[in-house]
């Protein structure tokens, strides 16, 4: 918020057991827009539990996806004193590359642990010139969590999220949720030397969850003069008889 052009971000997705047993499969939309660059994603995913013993499981899962990506360079301010670029003359229209992505999640009532690569074919977008390239990186993906019992009305959810790319510096987000009664979660969530987020969320029903957060920049990138934050929603809703599986206790 606060920047004309600001990263925006929309994500759709649903997700079901099947007649197969222990099988599950999943469809997400995303569509990510920032300045002159519009990014939709389509995702396909399946996963596939083994019960290690009553309360552990294992989740081995793939991702199937597609990518278009739409550049309109008339939205760039241009210096065109010395001429127009002719890189710059012809707009990118869903330009499209497939991936594929893999994970695997152990979790009991109270704990979780997973590892993860949403896309392992590294898509160059363009290469004109020595000066200009655009490509996909993979990105692996750490991720645990717990459920401690302060009371019967009362937990507490800590959980680590840690991003790693080539090229990159590790990105670690630590978050600290507390669920009261099983209806209002509310807590904090901090990226190392980045961002500081909040985070609010109830169950309205055995349906329906709404939540909502607000990160702002740890930086001098987060100063009033800059930007004034970003603000994220989220509405989840449950069908049918799968409510009574779903554990409001686990869903982070």
């Amino acid at each position: 918020m606060g920047v004309e052009g600001a990263p925006k971000t929309k994500m759709i997705s649903y997700n079901a057991p099947t007649k197969m047993n222990n099988l599950s499969v999943g469809i997400g939309i995303v569509n990510d827009k920032i300045g002159p660059t519009s990014e939709t994603y389509f995702d396909l995913d399946f996963s596939y539990k083994i019960a290690l013993s009553v309360n552990s499981f294992v989740n081995f899962g793939i991702k199937a996806s597609a990518h278009l990506l739409d550049i309109n360079y008339n939205l760039l301010t241009q210096d065109t004193s010395l001429g127009s670029d002719p890189l710059l003359a012809q707009n990118i229209d869903n330009r499209f590359s497939p991936n594929i992505g893999a994970g695997v999640l152990y979790y009991q009532d109270d704990f979780f642990i997973g590892f993860s690569v949403p896309s392992f074919l590294e898509t160059l977008h363009f290469y004109r010139s020595s000066l200009s390239e655009a490509r996909e990186k993979m990105h692996f993906y750490v991720t645990s969590g717990l459920v401690v019992d302060i009371d019967k009305n009362l937990l507490l959810r800590p959980s680590l999220l840690v991003k790693a790319v080539p090229g990159a510096s590790i990105q670690m987000d630590v978050s600290a949720t507390a669920m009261l009664k099983e209806k209002l979660s509310f807590g904090l969530s901090y990226r190392l030397q980045a961002a500081l987020s909040g985070l609010v969320g109830y169950q309205v029903s055995n349906e329906l969850f709404v939540g909502l957060s607000y990160d702002r920049a740890a930086t001098s990138l987060g100063r009033d003069l800059f930007n004034s934050g970003s603000l994220e929603a989220v509405v989840r809703y449950n069908f049918g008889s799968q409510t009574s599986t779903n554990k409001p206790r686990f869903i982070f």
